[in-house]
């Protein structure tokens, strides 16, 4: 057959995305992979291969893929009514929102739903700015909110930050990472002292009212990083003598995959609790969901009309739900804790050169990977994920350098599945310490 006869190849999936979506939207992998199905802890791609999910869909999956009660309370849900909108009234709706209160720790609190994180901080943000009658809004160092055009203005970490219009202003504090920058040589005490003056410093200079300062108890994309517990406490006291509200961005943080607390804000308890509190990917496991919670003075605020679409759902709740029922009646937070705490001993135990620090807390676990002289690794980081997903392992990455891996499994993982996925993910990262420092001395 001639070449000119020969039939045209049929381009593969990853062409067709690459095709028809933005070049910025980014993929896993230098041969991406699509997911399937999954069962409990394990996802399969086209392939057929089978993996031990890691990641969760960024933290979303938070009980289990195909979780029997979430798939029957939805699928029952849909076979009534798939929508309505927030112009009409929702059992459903209704009661999350009076779980999600209770829960949340704010008195007299108000849920207001979306359907993702970004929406949820976009409305805390506008709440905020409203009640305040400001459009300054202090943020945290490394930190990530969003993609909306809002939240991009208010997310201190560049490589995810495209643009630096935005229609508030933002102030940037320390605070955000504990082992680097300039206090990170301080006993955590003296850091959080250090933070709190930084803070008082910068709103003695600025003019006007501040609205709120957002940040996330543990920074997600940022690495996973975080500050001494206590350190949003000491903040808090010093945003209540101005007036300023505290909204914790428990997108990545809730729902007790931090293991000691079921929030992340209450690891910073002692001065009470924030007044706006953000949620989204592991309430609805997968369905989506986010919202916010607020001090009724706080979300009663607005004075103009307002609705959602989509945000409550009749089916995104039902499955949310279901979800929250099964993670409370399971006691997932504490299997957070026990199986957190033995990855995080195992990976410890590895030993490894290319690991520079294993942190984090309960099933929220960031790895930053460094080269032979110390520096931050992105091509460390990107190898161990291409390893780790040969060996049947998923994985995500992070940190302002890109040289973070950040492991969050559903918080179902047995103890089984969690020395499994140690010991794949520390082969994985001795195979890229072997290609980014050369292979390893013989005794």
């Amino acid at each position: 057959m001639s070449d000119q006869s020969r039939a045209p190849e049929t381009p593969s999936l990853h062409q067709r995305h690459r095709a028809v979506t933005p070049a910025w939207l980014a993929t896993y992998y230098s041969e991406p992979i699509e997911l399937t199905h999954g069962e409990g802890r394990h996802v399969w791609d086209s392939a057929g291969n089978r993996y031990l999910d890691f990641f969760g869909g960024i933290l979303t999956t938070m009980t289990a893929h195909a979780l029997p009660e979430v798939t029957k309370a939805v699928a029952e849900q849909a076979g009534r009514i798939i929508h309505s909108s927030t112009l009409y009234l929702s059992s459903g709706m209704v009661e999350l929102a009076e779980q999600i209160a209770g829960l949340s720790g704010i008195p007299d609190a108000k849920v207001f739903f979306t359907t993702s994180g970004t929406e949820a901080n976009d409305a805390a943000l506008l709440l905020a700015t409203a009640y305040r009658h400001s459009n300054q809004v202090l943020a945290m160092r490394n930190s990530y909110h969003g993609r909306s055009f809002t939240t991009i203005g208010i997310t201190g970490n560049g490589a995810w930050s495209p643009t630096s219009l935005s229609p508030l202003q933002t102030l940037y504090v320390h605070g955000g990472v504990r082992t680097r920058g300039p206090f990170a040589h301080l006993s955590d005490a003296d850091f959080i002292a250090a933070c709190t003056q930084d803070l008082e410093d910068l709103l003695g200079q600025v003019g006007g009212n501040v609205a709120a300062l957002i940040a996330e108890p543990i920074q997600g994309v940022g690495g996973f990083t975080h500050g001494p517990d206590g350190l949003f406490a000491a903040f808090k006291r010093v945003l209540d003598r101005h007036g300023i509200l505290w909204i914790s961005d428990e997108v990545q943080t809730g729902w007790g995959r931090t293991g000691d607390h079921f929030w992340g804000w209450q690891a910073h308890a002692e001065a009470g609790p924030p007044d706006i509190l953000t949620f989204a990917k592991g309430i609805g496991n997968g369905l989506a969901m986010g919202g916010v919670v607020a001090r009724a003075e706080v979300m009663d605020c607005l004075d103009a009309n307002s609705i959602s679409t989509f945000g409550g759902s009749p089916v995104t709740t039902a499955g949310a739900l279901a979800n929250l029922r099964h993670l409370l009646e399971h006691d997932l937070q504490g299997n957070a804790r026990r199986t957190g705490a033995l990855l995080v001993k195992r990976l410890l135990a590895a030993d490894l050169p290319v690991v520079r620090e294993v942190r984090g807390k309960g099933l929220m676990i960031g790895v930053e990977l460094v080269d032979a002289a110390g520096e931050p690794s992105p091509a460390a980081a990107a190898a161990t994920l291409e390893h780790a997903r040969e060996l049947g392992l998923l994985i995500g990455k992070g940190g302002l350098a890109g040289n973070v891996l950040r492991v969050a499994p559903p918080l179902s993982l047995t103890e089984g599945e969690a020395v499994e996925g140690a010991d794949l993910l520390v082969e994985a990262l001795r195979r890229a310490q072997a290609q980014t420092f050369g292979p390893e001395p013989r005794p």
